[in-house]
């Protein structure tokens, strides 16, 4: 079974919690911890390894956190999928050099293969696009709640 792994879903939760509770203020890395049960340990990590790659921009200073360095439609979950495998060689079992002929030359093969199709459907989906889910299941956003409209 193709599997992500936890470091992935927890990327994955975290871009998507900061793409749909953002408001006014940048999202604080508690609130995320708060909300999604993430360690901190491992989203502090994300986090940074994020603002590295360009999906998320970070702002310091006490009311400081975290927004999305691009706009939600334009962030698709297969990027941060790739973001995670490529700061994690752990992520990657395919290129483990030992193994049988047959693991080598046909079941990993397959799994590449398998891999690359799923990432491609992976970029289709946008952080918009997961945003809409949350909404249409019902989960309220703390951050359109936080918006003053007030002039």
């Amino acid at each position: 079974m193709l599997k992500l792994s936890r470091k992935t879903l927890f990327a994955i939760e975290a871009v998507l919690d900061i793409a749909y509770h953002a408001g006014s203020e940048p999202v604080q890395s508690r609130e995320i911890t708060r909300r999604q049960g993430i360690p901190r340990r491992y989203l502090e990590q994300a986090l940074q390894n994020l603002v590295r790659s360009g999906i998320l921009v970070g702002v310091r200073g006490p009311r400081g956190g975290y927004r999305l360095a691009r706009e939600r439609r334009r962030i698709t979950v297969g990027e941060v999928v790739r973001i995670v495998r490529n700061s994690d060689p752990d992520e990657e079992t395919t290129k483990d050099p030992g193994g049988s002929p047959l693991g080598v030359r046909v079941v990993r093969p397959l799994w590449v293969e398998l891999q690359g199709e799923l990432l491609s459907r992976l970029d289709d989906v946008t952080m918009d696009d997961l945003c809409n889910r949350a909404d249409l299941v019902g989960i309220v956003s703390e951050g359109r709640n936080n918006l003053d409209f007030s002039i």
